[in-house]
């Protein structure tokens, strides 16, 4: 048994399997990693849109610009339109 753990052969297969192995591993933890921060970011993005839209609306009030039908408007608009300027982009 001992000869066969000392044949050169059988050192280097094991040492390819085990590299395999944690490449794979490692690759699928790495993209479950980039999807969740994928997902992290788009959340991020919609809050930050929805913030911009309430801010221009405060502005557009302190302003006198806005009128009561308007309330919201901007904050919707901003915040409905995350994600879509990539998917838009894509298609074309």
């Amino acid at each position: 048994m001992s000869s066969l753990l000392r044949h050169p052969l059988f050192s280097l297969s094991a040492n390819l399997a085990a590299i395999g192995t944690s490449t794979y591993l490692l690759r699928s933890h790495h993209i479950y990693n980039l999807e969740e921060h994928e997902a992290r970011m788009d959340e991020l993005e919609g809050t930050l849109r929805g913030h911009i839209g309430l801010i221009e609306e405060a502005l557009d009030r302190l302003e006198g610009t806005a009128t009561e039908a308007d309330r919201g408007k901007k904050m919707n608009e901003y915040y409905g339109k995350r994600g879509r300027d990539e998917k838009e982009k894509g298609k074309k």
